[in-house]
């Protein structure tokens, strides 16, 4: 019994760490003239990242200028992200019957892969930024492949 309660304590942290990297995710899709602003400062232009912010924050202060209206598609991305967030509440509180979300989770986080690939080549991102977008599928994948090896775990010793 004492394994039941710690695996479903461990399945309630990571679950909890999901979620606030999929609501700070989402937060961060919303003040990008701001972050990039900061970026780029500190990156001080100097190195391929550098110039890469550089590049664009000026995208987007024109982009803000002219055609603010563009913004509200990250606001919505913003948006998926906040709600996605929200469903993985009921793998926090009930894993086990909930286990179809850690899968979901593990496809979305597979589909990241080739999204950022092939959609970041057709827009001209840099292979390297493409990179570190997978590395999000990469890194979220972790723990919730963690998460439904436990609740698997649970639900035979339940049965």
């Amino acid at each position: 019994m004492k394994r039941d309660a710690f695996l479903l304590k461990i399945i309630r942290l990571f679950t909890f760490l999901f979620i606030i990297g999929l609501f700070v995710s989402g937060v961060t899709a919303i003040p990008l003239l701001l972050e990039t602003s900061w970026l780029a400062n500190l990156m001080d232009g100097k190195s391929a990242i550098g110039e890469w912010l550089t590049r664009v924050h000026e995208a987007l202060e024109q982009t803000q200028a002219h055609y603010p209206f563009l913004f509200y598609g990250t606001d919505w991305l913003a948006f998926g992200h906040f709600v996605i967030a929200i469903a993985f509440i009921g793998a926090w509180r009930e894993p086990v019957r909930n286990r179809w979300l850690f899968d979901f989770g593990l496809i979305a986080c597979a589909l990241v892969i080739p999204y950022a690939l092939v959609f970041g080549g057709l827009r001209g991102i840099p292979l390297w930024w493409r990179l570190i977008d997978c590395s999000f599928g990469v890194f979220g994948a972790i723990p919730l492949w963690f998460c439904r090896k436990w609740a698997c775990e649970l639900e035979v010793q339940k049965s």
